[in-house]
C-alpha cells in the first residue's frame, strides 16, 4: 500500500511543478552571479582532539566498559582527524562528497577508520525541481540539541550538536511552488531509503524499502514540516515541526512525533527481559536569543516517550552491579554481556530517559576581546535531577585556525543517569585547521 500511494503522489505533483515553470522569471543580476561561480569546491579540515577523563569506579556504567581491565582513576584519549569535502557542478548535474578519517588511542588502542560521510549527485532540471542520490544528510527538525521528527537522519551529540553526521544512502526529490499569498512557498520531498546488505547495513529490516517524505509550507512567515516514515527498519512515524522569528532576535521552534506502535525492551534487576508495544510522542520546544550585544540563549524542552523511566533505569543499573559482584567472584562475565547488549537496544542512548532540559549561552568577543567566544551548555535531567555541565572556550587566533578548550562536569546520585556515566570529568582541547 504505501509503494502505491508514495508513486501517486510523486505522479500527481509533477504536473504541478511543470505548470508552475510558465510563472517563473529571471533576473539578469541573478544569472551574473551564477555565473561567476566557481563551478567545483575542494576544502575540509584536519583537527587533533587530546581528551582526559577522571573516571567513576563506582558508576555501573564505568564497571560495564571497564571490568575486567583493572581499576582506572583516569583515562587519556588522543583523536586525531582529517575531513576531506569537495563537489563540482556541471550543467544542471552536482556531485559532492565528504570523507571523513580518524585515528584514536584509547584504553583498547588504536583504531583507525576513514568513512564516507556524504556522497551524492543532485540534478536540477528546473528550479522547482530537484533529483537526489547518493549518501547524504536530510537535516530534519528545527531543534538545536535534539530531532525527533529526524527520522533518516542519526541522532545528534547534545554535548556537540554542531558536529557533522554520516548520512544514509536515500533516493530524493524536491519539488518546490512558489504563490503570492498568505501561503508563500510549499514543498514536497518523498524519500526512497534502502536496507540491504550493501547499503544502510547498520539498520534493521534487511532487503526492504523504506518510504519517507517530507511536505515544507511558508505560512505567515512560519516555516512548517509534516513528515512521515514508513517501512521495516524501524516502526511507523510521523510528526511535523516549525519555526518562526518573533522579532529580528528571537526565534520560537518546535517538533512533535508520533510512533504508533512502539516496542521497548525492558530488563529488571534480576536480568529478566519483558517487551511492550504502545503508542509513543515525543516533543520539543525550544526558542534561541541573540542579543544586542552578539550574546546567544537558547533553550529547550525535550519530552521522549521513547526512553526509560527512572525506575527502569534503576533496575538497569541494579542488575550491572549484581553482574559485576558476580565476575569479582566467580570471573562469570555473562550477566556483564547482557548489559551491553542491552546498551544497544537502547539503555546506551545518549539520553535514554524521557524529559530532558536544554540551555546553552556563549558570548562572541566579550569585553572586546578579538576572536574569543566562551560559551557554557547545561543538560538537565528532569526524572532523576541528574546534570551536565559544559563550560568551553573557542579562540581563532588567525584565519582558518580554530581552538577550543571544553571541560565536562556530570553529577547526580547513583541510580541517576549522569551519576553513573563512567566519568566524572573529562577535559579535551580541539585543535582544528580549515584549508
Amino acid at each position: 500500500m504505501w509503494p502505491f500511494l508514495f508513486a501517486l503522489f510523486c505522479f500527481m505533483a509533477l504536473p504541478m511543478g511543470i505548470e508552475a515553470a510558465d510563472d517563473y522569471s529571471f533576473d539578469e543580476k541573478d544569472i551574473d552571479k551564477e555565473t561567476a561561480k566557481k563551478p567545483y569546491h575542494l576544502g575540509g579540515y584536519g583537527e587533533a582532539t587530546p581528551a582526559l577523563m577522571l573516571l567513576d569506579k563506582d558508576a555501573a556504567m564505568y564497571k560495564v566498559k571497564y571490568y575486567g581491565r583493572g581499576v582506572r582513576p583516569a583515562e587519556a584519549e588522543y583523536n586525531l582527524g582529517l575531513q576531506l569535502d569537495g563537489s563540482v557542478e556541471w550543467g544542471m548535474a552536482r556531485a559532492a562528497v565528504r570523507v571523513y578519517s580518524f585515528a584514536d588511542y584509547t584504553y583498547s588502542g588504536w583504531e583507525k577508520k576513514s568513512a564516507l560521510q556524504e556522497g551524492f549527485i543532485s540534478i536540477k532540471p528546473a528550479p522547482m525541481s530537484a533529483f537526489d542520490a547518493g549518501k547524504k544528510n536530510f537535516k530534519w527538525g528545527k531543534g538545536y540539541a535534539w530531532n525527533p521528527v529526524a527520522f533518516i537522519d542519526r541522532p545528534k551529540n547534545p554535548e556537540d550538536p554542531e558536529l557533522p553526521a554520516e548520512g544514509y544512502y536515500a533516493g530524493s526529490m524536491d519539488l518546490i511552488l512558489s504563490f503570492d499569498s498568505p501561503i508563500k512557498t510549499v514543498s514536497f520531498t518523498p524519500v526512497l531509503f534502502p536496507v540491504n546488505n550493501r547499503l544502510n547495513d547498520d539498520l534493521p529490516g534487511k532487503g526492504h524499502m523504506n518510504y519517507a517524505g517530507k511536505l515544507y509550507a511558508l505560512v505567515f512567515d512560519t516555516d512548517i514540516d509534516f513528515i512521515f516514515f514508513a517501512g521495516k527498519s524501524t516502526a511507523d512515524r510521523y510528526g511535523f515541526d516549525f519555526s518562526r522569528n518573533i522579532t529580528a532576535g528571537i526565534e520560537v521552534h518546535g517538533e512533535f512525533a508520533y510512533i504508533p506502535d512502539f516496542r521497548k525492551k525492558v530488563i529488571d534487576s534480576h536480568g529478566n527481559l519483558t517487551e511492550s508495544s504502545r503508542g509513543a510522542k515525543n516533543f520539543l520546544g525550544g526558542i534561541r536569543y541573540l542579543t544586542t550585544r552578539d550574546t546567544t540563549i537558547i533553550m529547550e524542552y525535550f519530552r521522549n516517550e521513547t526512553g526509560f523511566t527512572s525506575p527502569e533505569m534503576k533496575d538497569y543499573y541494579s542488575f550491572i552491579n549484581k553482574g559485576y559482584e558476580a565476575f569479582e567472584t566467580t570471573e562469570n562475565k555473562a550477566p556483564l554481556h547482557k548489559a551491553e547488549m542491552m546498551q544497544k537496544s537502547g539503555y546506551g542512548r545518549m539520553n535514554p530517559m524521557i524529559n530532558y532540559l536544554y540551555v546553552r549561552i556563549s558570548q562572541k568577543e566579550p569585553f572586546d576581546i578579538l576572536y574569543l567566544t566562551p560559551g557554557l551548555s547545561w543538560i538537565f535531567n528532569i526524572d532523576d535531577r541528574s546534570y551536565m555541565i559544559i563550560p568551553e572556550i573557542l579562540y581563532t587566533p588567525v584565519t582558518n585556525l580554530e581552538l577550543r578548550l571544553r571541560s565536562v562536569f556530570l553529577a547526580g546520585r547513583p541510580g541517576t543517569e549522569f551519576g553513573e556515566k563512567p566519568n566524572n570529568y573529562k577535559f579535551d582541547l580541539r585543535a582544528r585547521y580549515y584549508f
